[in-house]
């Protein structure tokens, strides 16, 4: 179509449904918010302080895999007239809220285990290394089923990197547990609880900066805009790329806008075919060109 700014066209290339699809979500919910209330119950009742800190993680994955699970059924909703988008940011978003109440949960325990180096408690080690043993196989079977699909959706990598690390964790307190019982040293729980800790805000700090990074619509950090930009450009009889803009849509899907300036005439040929290579030599599902006879004197104050 004709504008004052010469030819748009929109190329779309969608997906195939997303991976909140399936009933993964439900079966993950439900294993982690019984094996919960185990931990809790077994951490009073053991005077364990790593018991307590891996339930507060393991809560904490509900909460994620609610809101995962929540945001992915939204960003399955199609369009309306006011969010033209749809619901897809949704994916991000949960993703964003779920590393912040990580964080939080883990300085309300980090300030438990520490109180307990001053009154230690003695520990069960038999009870801890006997939770803590079911825990790396509800952990590691809820792993198992986010391990589909977490190379394209920051929400069912967050599932997955959650439950992973949770296993590896539930593996530690049994060694804890052990150390215990072979030492006799109460310290040991509270340590094993910081160590926790520790590891799980390592692991939190990458999916809090991509999922921020991916709030504010920056660039996919898998996507090169360098090249992106210098495949335009070495697009026949293009002479310039400009108001280039590539951004999220939500944790699958991918955006972009250019203004190419080349030789009128075949524009609908040439734009149906950089919209397919753009989608698949980079992943972009949804790619709007649009093509300049030459640069606009309206596109001069503009960023590039």
């Amino acid at each position: 179509m004709s504008t004052g700014h010469g030819h748009h066209h929109h190329g779309h290339h969608h997906a195939p449904a997303g991976a909140g699809g399936d009933r993964r979500w439900l079966i993950g919910i439900g294993l982690n918010l019984a094996f919960v209330a185990v931990e809790v119950v077994a951490g009073l009742h053991g005077r364990s302080t790593a018991l307590l800190a891996d339930a507060g993680h393991n809560l904490s994955d509900v909460l994620t895999l609610v809101l995962a699970g929540a945001a992915a059924w939204l960003a399955r909703r199609p369009p309306s007239a006011r969010r033209t988008y749809g619901f897809g940011k949704a994916t991000v978003w949960a993703a964003l809220i779920n590393a912040g109440l990580l964080v939080f949960a883990c300085g309300a325990l980090a300030r438990e285990a520490i109180g307990r180096f001053a009154a230690p408690s003695e520990p069960l080690p038999g009870l801890m290394m006997a939770v803590a043993g079911a825990g790396v196989l509800v952990n590691g079977l809820t792993a198992w089923l986010f391990s589909k699909g977490r190379g394209e959706d920051v929400n069912v990598r967050s599932a997955f990197q959650h439950m992973a690390a949770d296993t590896a964790i539930s593996a530690g307190v049994v060694v804890a547990g052990a150390l215990i019982a072979f030492t006799g040293q109460t310290w040991i729980d509270p340590a094993a609880s910081l160590a926790i800790l520790a590891i799980i805000l390592v692991g939190s700090w990458g999916l809090l900066k991509e999922a921020f990074d991916l709030a504010m619509d920056t660039a996919p950090a898998q996507l090169d805009v360098g090249a992106v930009r210098a495949f335009l450009e070495s697009s026949p009889q293009v002479t310039e790329v400009h108001d280039l803009h590539v951004w999220p849509l939500s944790a699958r899907e991918t955006a972009l806008t250019a203004h190419l300036v080349r030789p009128c005439g075949g524009e609908d040929g040439f734009v149906k075919a950089t919209a397919q290579a753009l989608h698949d030599r980079f992943g972009i599902r949804h790619a709007t060109l649009q093509i300049e006879c030459e640069r606009l004197a309206e596109c001069e104050d503009l960023h590039e």
